[in-house]
């Protein structure tokens, strides 16, 4: 498998970086999914046993080109997001599939120096890549159906509530209504606490999936580890243009959020 790609746009190098550093905050390792089209960035542990998953996608960039369509590397989140810090303000970057001993995605970032001229810092990030027979386990997780849907307030407003809150709980209930209703709350033996958020709304497609006999006023809620959730906000550089929570009730929680060309999601299961 041979993979190749090359960015010579500002923006699109700048916004690369971006994601890269969102996806290290968010995990530690995750797989690189590369095709034609597309580029993800996936977590897929397993939900059952209290692990979360991530399906990070953005539009492809211009210049890529690999053999048989597709390939999987698993990588350390941190190291890809390091090798592109030093790529600001840079010409070109340049990002190859390569063998040094062991797989490497190798990125080589050409900087302009104070004389006009250019220089050229490469960086190794060893990878493993994924065989084919696994491919099956890391494809786009199927969303399940929701009791509740609505918007999420602003982010960071959020994550400044809930770091104040972790220092009370380990754990978080988050409940929603179709009145556009969301609470984040927390409970011990001493002492509950509660944020209320109104107003935010329900995507239209919330109010007609669910079913008709559903009150709007009744709460579907959740009960998470809330380092999981102050993970996933960490990790958001900028507001989305588009944040939707989905709640099913005692089961999971689901972030849904788009971001120009990049859409997130991210799982959190219920706390058992």
């Amino acid at each position: 498998m041979k993979f190749r790609a090359k960015i010579v746009d500002t923006a699109c190098l700048n916004h690369f970086t971006r994601v890269s550093n969102m996806i290290a905050k968010l995990a530690k390792t995750c797989t690189l999914r590369i095709s034609p089209d597309k580029l993800n960035f996936i977590l897929s542990d397993k939900v059952a046993n209290g692990g979360v998953s991530m399906w990070c996608e953005l539009e492809q960039m211009e210049g890529v080109s690999a053999e048989n369509n597709e390939i999987y590397l698993e990588l350390t989140s941190e190291n890809l997001s390091r090798a592109l810090k030093t790529a600001q303000n840079a010409r070109a970057l340049k990002i190859k599939l390569t063998n040094k001993h062991f797989p490497c995605l190798t990125v080589s970032i050409e900087l302009l120096s104070v004389s006009n001229s250019s220089r050229v810092v490469t960086h190794d990030i060893p990878i493993r890549v994924i065989p084919r027979k696994l491919w099956k386990d890391l494809q786009e997780p199927t969303v399940p159906d929701a009791d509740v849907s609505i918007y999420l307030p602003v982010l960071k407003t959020m994550k400044s509530i809930v770091e104040k809150m972790k220092n009370i709980s380990n754990h978080l209930i988050i409940e929603a209504n179709l009145n556009g209703e969301l609470n984040l709350k927390i409970e011990t033996e001493l002492v509950c606490v509660t944020t209320h958020f109104k107003d935010l709304g329900n995507p239209p497609s919330a109010s007609e999936d669910v079913s008709q006999d559903r009150n709007p006023e009744q709460m579907a809620e959740v009960r998470i580890d809330i380092r999981r959730l102050l993970q996933f906000l960490a990790g958001q550089q900028v507001n989305p243009t588009k944040a939707v929570c989905n709640i099913v009730s005692n089961k999971i929680v689901h972030f849904d959020l788009l971001h120009e060309d990049v859409s997130l999601q991210y799982f959190i299961p219920a706390f058992s």
